[in-house]
């Protein structure tokens, strides 16, 4: 019996387990869902915490939005009032590019005015030295050359009332051409050609031209005891006086070149009246010395100028377009 009532009480009845169990659940869950309950707490205390920090940043950032947007509104006013400053300015700026423009216009008509002006005074001035060399000094390759260099610059022009200018001087060096090696230097070589037949002058009188037929009477009655020559000025000169005849003769013969190389026409003249006085009383009278006086003849009334109206005609006509332009101002 003491052995029954011994393992008695080690026995417990489920129906005290039981409830026990369900107490222990109950506690656990209980003890859980308060845990859990805690850590929801603190999480949503910790999310709220956080939604707070990220309103206040939130909050913050728009602040500092509505002030990055009222200096962005400062910037655009600015701006703005830079864009109406700056219209101004480029409209002046287009105004006075035009004035600016105008000027320069302005100043290129005057310079192509005074480039033209320029122009036309060096030609004119080529023109005169051709002139002075072909009047005054008789060179007509000196003139040649200073046409051709006028010719150069009025190519260079491209003012209309320059054509003719041009044209003008083309037929004013056509005439100049044409004239060969001129007057002067003709008459100078026909000169030279007289000199040199000079030598060939016979010095006594040939029998056919002394002829008892062709003398008077009182000639033939006396001719056998002397003989009769022309006395005073243009009686021949003796053998002793004869050198210092011919030497006269070259003297006025060279007074005669050089001034003819002057174009002194009045020197040349009286040097060619000297020397045929001279060759008369040098040489006797005979068919030779009638061709030679007849050259000297030929020689005093021949031109020692250039005879062509086309002369120093484009002078005269580019001082009239200078002074009509001068007027139109």
């Amino acid at each position: 019996m003491n052995d029954v009532s011994a393992a008695a009480p080690r026995r417990v009845p489920w129906r005290v387990l039981v409830p026990a169990l369900l107490v222990l659940a109950l506690g656990v869950a209980g003890w859980s869902g308060w845990r859990h309950w805690q850590e929801r707490a603190q999480q949503a205390q910790e999310r709220a915490q956080e939604d707070a920090r990220q309103i206040d940043a939130l909050g913050q950032r728009l602040d500092t939005l509505r002030g990055d947007l009222r200096a962005q509104g400062r910037l655009l006013q600015d701006a703005a009032a830079s864009n109406r400053i700056l219209r101004d300015e480029v409209l002046g700026l287009g105004q006075r590019n035009a004035l600016l423009e105008d000027a320069v216009a302005r100043l290129d008509a005057s310079a192509r005015e005074g480039h033209q002006a320029l122009r036309l005074d060096e030609a004119e001035l080529l023109l005169v030295l051709g002139a002075q060399r072909l009047h005054v000094a008789g060179d007509l390759d000196g003139a040649r050359r200073a046409y051709a260099l006028a010719a150069g610059v009025l190519d260079r022009l491209d003012d209309p009332a320059v054509r003719n200018l041009r044209q003008a001087l083309a037929a004013e060096r056509d005439a100049l051409d044409a004239l060969g090696p001129g007057p002067r230097a003709e008459a100078l070589q026909r000169l030279q050609a007289l000199e040199a037949r000079l030598a060939g002058l016979p010095h006594e009188v040939p029998a056919a031209d002394t002829s008892a037929a062709k003398r008077p009477l009182w000639q033939r009655l006396l001719s056998p005891l002397l003989e009769i020559r022309p006395a005073g000025g243009h009686a021949l000169m003796a053998d002793a006086e004869r050198r210092e005849g011919e030497d006269a003769l070259q003297v006025e013969l060279t007074l005669a070149r050089a001034a003819l190389e002057r174009g002194d026409v009045d020197g040349f003249h009286t040097a060619l009246n000297r020397s045929a006085r001279w060759i008369g009383r040098l040489w006797p009278d005979s068919p030779a010395l009638r061709e030679v006086r007849g050259e000297l003849e030929s020689l005093r009334e021949a031109p020692l100028q250039p005879q062509s109206p086309l002369l120093d005609s484009t002078l005269q006509q580019l001082r009239a377009v200078r002074d009509g332009k001068e007027a139109g101002r």
